[in-house]
C-alpha cells in the first residue's frame, strides 16, 4: 500500500519522535512542509504532552503522530491524553502495546512499532499496525544490532505491511536506496537536527555542525542498552564505568543527560545523541527546505539510475 496514501502525507517521510527534542511546533513544522511531523513524549508529563499537540494544531491541520515509550510507568495516563486529544498516528517502542492494541483498533488509530530485528516484526504483527518503522544501527539514539540494509530485506519478508526504512537515511540519495530495497518510505532523525525549527541549544547545533561519523560512539553495550552519541567527556566516564559497576549505577549515570545537552547546552557532560549521517551537513536549514531537497536529490538520483539502464 502508498505510504502517502496510508498516512493521508505528501512525501513519504517520517521525523523521529525524539524525545526532549520532537516538539509540537517542530513536528508541526515537518508536517506543514509535507512530512509526517511527530511529537516525542519522552521527557513531557502528561500536561506537556496535551500542550505539545495542541500547539503543532496550532500551526498546521496536517497529519501528525506521537512517538510512545511504552514501558513508562504513566503510560495509561499517557495514552488516555491521545484520546481525548484524538491523535490518529502513534509510533511505538521500548516495549509492547498489546494492552492498548483493541483500544486502538477501535478508534481507528495507526499504530506504527519501531523495529530493530525482524522478530520483534512477528511479535507485533498480531496487534495488527498499520506499518513498521525498521531502524537499523546507523541511527543516533538507542539502537539495535542490525544495519539498515540487512534489516529492511529481513523485514519486509517477515510481513506485507509497509516497511518505513531507518538510521542512516538523511539525503534523497540514502531515500532512494531505501526504495530499492524495498521500503514504502523512511524516517529521518539526524538529519532534522540541521534544521532551523529543531529546539536543540544553539551548543548542540555547533557541536553537530563540526562533528563526523569519527566523532560517534556507541556506548551501552555491556548493559544490553546501546546508544549512539558524539564523543565527550560524559562517554569517556561511562565508558570507564561500564568496566566496573552495575547495570542500576550506569543507568543512574545516564539519568537527565540528553536534556542536559538539549536543554542545557551542556555538550561536554550530556548525552549528544547522533546518527552515523551526522557528517553529511554543514548547514542549518528550514524544514522546508531540507524536505524540498530530499525530495530533489531523491528524483534526481531516481532519473540517473533510469537513465544508466
Amino acid at each position: 500500500m502508498d505510504l502517502k496514501k496510508l498516512l493521508d502525507i505528501k512525501y513519504p517521510i517520517l521525523q523521529g519522535g525524539m524525545a526532549h527534542i520532537a516538539k509540537g511546533e517542530f513536528a508541526g513544522a515537518v508536517s506543514s512542509a509535507g512530512g509526517l511531523g511527530i511529537i516525542g513524549s519522552g521527557g513531557m508529563d502528561t500536561y506537556e504532552l496535551r500542550e505539545n499537540i495542541r500547539a503543532l494544531r496550532n500551526i498546521t491541520d496536517n497529519p501528525f503522530g506521537v512517538n510512545l515509550m511504552m514501558l513508562r510507568p504513566d503510560i495509561d495516563e499517557l495514552i488516555k491524553v491521545l484520546l481525548e486529544e484524538d491523535v490518529k498516528i502513534i509510533t511505538v517502542g521500548a516495549g509492547t502495546y498489546e494492552k492498548f492494541a483493541d483500544k486502538f483498533i477501535s478508534k481507528n488509530i495507526k499504530v506504527l512499532p519501531v523495529v530493530s530485528s525482524p522478530i520483534q516484526i512477528k511479535r507485533y504483527e498480531a496487534l495488527e499496525p498499520i506499518a513498521f518503522i525498521a531502524e537499523g544501527l546507523e541511527a543516533g539514539g538507542h539502537i539495535g544490532q542490525m544495519t539498515t540494509i540487512t534489516l529492511i530485506p529481513q523485514a519486509i519478508a517477515q510481513t506485507k505491511r509497509p516497511i518505513i526504512a531507518a538510521g542512516g537515511i538523511a539525503s534523497g540519495r540514502e531515500i532512494f536506496a531505501a526504495e530499492v530495497l524495498g521500503a514504502s518510505g523512511v524516517q529521518i532523525g539526524t538529519g532534522f537536527l540541521f534544521t532551523k525549527e529543531c529546539p536543540i541549544h544553539e551548543n548542540y547545533k555547533k557541536l553537530l555542525l563540526k562533528s563526523n561519523s569519527s566523532k560517534v560512539t556507541v556506548i551501552g553495550n555491556i548493559n544490553g542498552i546501546p546508544m549512539r552519541v558524539l564523543k565527550n567527556k560524559m562517554t569517556r566516564e561511562y565508558q570507564k564505568l561500564e568496566r566496573n559497576n552495575s547495570t542500576l549505577e550506569l543507568e543512574n549515570f545516564t539519568l537527565g543527560r540528553l536534556k542536559k545537552a538539549v536543554i542545557e547546552g551542556d555538550v561536554e557532560n550530556g548525552s549528544v545523541m547522533t546518527g552515523l549521517s551526522v557528517g553529511s551537513f554543514n548547514s542549518i536549514i528550514s524544514v522546508k527546505e531540507y524536505i524540498e531537497k530530499l525530495m530533489s536529490e531523491y528524483k534526481e538520483i531516481k532519473n540517473e539510475y533510469k537513465n544508466k539502464r
